[in-house]
């Protein structure tokens, strides 16, 4: 049967949902949930087939989508956004993660019953991307209405969808605002490929996200900083709802009337390069790690630490990396992306004109009207600065903090809450264990930038402020799944259970003892030794025997 596509037109605008259908909308998708619909397997394979088709059958609305929003290349947008989403899709039909699974009984009393653990899903699942929420201050800014603003932009093709609907859940998906062109297609999209009975997009700002989190769902994942994350923690928490929080950057509170304030939380993702590190190589993946995406994203290189005595050859080997790869002008590279939006574009240039040390080395350019920020690095920058060391950057704006030994560059780190990832270029293993066992994070990759979220192996997510909860792979799934205990008994045999049952005697203490204290493992034991005893008798017999005849 051919496939249907369907003609896209790249909207520059995003109609939002109406706030009157949103509360229709859950209970229409928890409705089709309690029929069991989305637990059926072949149900939930059709579903990821048709979520990989809507992706790989539009792929150019989405790179012109993608491009619009942050100026994305193709390249950028396939590695980042597109292949992902394929990937996980692919790999939820090809595993078999739902199966039940037969766990052996340790206690000696179930020896012989039926242990399985069942992967049931929870239900009605919310995912929401990056968006804006207001809050009020209670404290310091008591009574002043304040606008929390997550300063990254979202991944716009959502990856826990697909872990979601592995697991057999119904789900609403909060799509973000911020990028207007890519949620507009999967707004167009979704609906003509999805089965909207379990699957309901909601579109909207401030009202329509308090809206939502005014309801109950059985689980809720979130995508962003962490301000907001603490409202969605508040709202959860009135319903016993478990979260999943994706942050990694840095939050700032901008309040909308007076003053701007800042986060007391610092949660950069450091690098840190050692004395015999190859600084060719090094720049190269450092400036992947700070430049793709232009620095939107949540593990990009947010500073690196430099020994000392080598600062001015690793600014060297970046500078050769920007014009090798951008050209003396970036601005006119197509392979150099824009910033999301001009708020997100001032807070960067913020930073920059506000920070109290350092020399820019490279770049600096800026153009607002076409949210423009070059390659920039800065070199000499104090650790304490106020500007680019006390907020996240999450722009293409590398600052260079030097240190003299490692346990400082270690000790420096420590300072912040824990990273999302830690970056360690070393080619020393002592080197590579005194950052990896000092700094705790929520990932580690060694001698590379990035490159460890596009592995779906591995389990991702952040760790204290940085993020709670992990996805990828079969941790998504794990992620929307309840692990139901179950176990089955036989009828027969009653009399051995004749000792849990009043009334009480010493012997039956013994007994119930017996069976509660004497592990699988320790009954095993014994009868080695028993079996070993009774072997150990019958050569001693015989060879009893077998003297006995031969010399008597």
């Amino acid at each position: 049967m051919a496939q249907v596509r369907f003609k896209v037109n790249v909207s520059d605008k995003l109609d939002y949902t109406p706030l009157d259908t949103i509360e229709d909308n859950i209970s229409v998708v928890r409705g089709n949930f309690t029929t069991g619909k989305p637990r059926d397997m072949y149900w939930r394979k059709f579903q990821l087939n048709r979520l990989y088709s809507m992706v790989k059958d539009h792929e150019e609305a989405f790179y012109e989508a993608l491009a619009k929003d942050m100026g994305k290349s193709r390249h950028e947008a396939l590695m980042g956004d597109i292949s992902p989403l394929l990937e996980e899709c692919l790999y939820f039909l090809d595993a078999n993660l739902a199966k039940d699974q037969k766990v052996k009984p340790r206690s000696a009393i179930n020896r012989h019953d039926t242990c399985i653990v069942r992967k049931d899903p929870l239900g009605v699942v919310l995912i929401i991307g990056i968006c804006r929420l207001y809050l009020l201050v209670t404290q310091r800014y008591q009574d002043s209405l304040v606008h929390v603003t997550n300063s990254f932009p979202p991944p716009p093709l959502h990856l826990h969808v697909a872990g979601a609907i592995a697991a057999g859940n119904a789900a609403i998906i909060k799509l973000s605002e911020i990028a207007v062109h890519t949620s507009a297609v999967i707004t167009e999209l979704f609906p003509k490929y999805m089965d909207s009975s379990c699957y309901r997009l909601v579109n909207g700002g401030v009202e329509e996200t308090t809206a939502l989190l005014q309801h109950r769902f059985d689980h809720i994942f979130y995508t962003g900083g962490g301000q907001v994350g603490r409202i969605i923690m508040t709202a959860a928490a009135k319903h016993l709802t478990p979260v999943t929080l994706e942050l990694g950057g840095k939050w700032y509170v901008r309040n909308t009337r007076t003053v701007t304030c800042y986060s007391p939380h610092y949660i950069h993702s450091p690098a840190v390069i050692t004395a015999d590190a190859d600084m060719k190589t090094v720049a190269q993946r450092i400036a992947f790690g700070k430049f793709f995406n232009t620095g939107q994203s949540c593990i990009a290189v947010d500073y690196v630490l430099v020994p000392r005595t080598h600062v001015d050859a690793f600014v060297q080997a970046m500078q050769q990396v920007v014009a090798n790869w951008f050209g003396q002008n970036p601005k006119g590279s197509k392979d150099y992306g824009r910033i999301i939006n001009t708020r997100h574009f001032d807070r960067i240039a913020g930073l920059l004109e506000r920070r109290g040390s350092g020399t820019i080395v490279i770049g600096g350019d800026m153009d607002r009207e076409e949210r423009y920020i070059a390659p920039t690095v800065v070199k000499d920058v104090s650790f304490q600065d106020a500007g680019l060391m006390t907020e996240e950057i999450f722009g293409p704006i590398l600052p260079i903090v030097a240190y003299n030994e490692i346990q400082d560059a270690v000790a420096m780190i420590n300072r912040h809450d824990a990273p999302l990832v830690v970056y360690a270029f070393a080619n020393k293993k002592k080197e590579q264990r005194q950052i990896v066992d000092n700094i705790p994070s929520g990932g580690v990759l060694v001698n590379d930038t990035m490159v460890h979220f596009s592995e779906f192996a591995l389990p991702f997510g952040g760790v204290g402020p940085s993020g709670m909860g992990k996805y990828h792979g079969a941790r998504s799934f794990q992620t929307f799944t309840h692990e139901r205990s179950m176990m089955v008994k036989k009828q027969r045999f009653e009399f051995l259970m004749r000792s849990r049952y009043p009334p009480y005697t010493p012997t039956t203490y013994k007994m119930l003892r017996f069976a509660l204290l004497t592990s699988s493992l320790k009954i095993k034991r014994i009868m080695y030794k028993r079996e070993l005893k009774a072997a150990l008798y019958i050569v001693i017999l015989y060879l009893f025997f077998y003297l006995k005849k031969r010399f008597y």
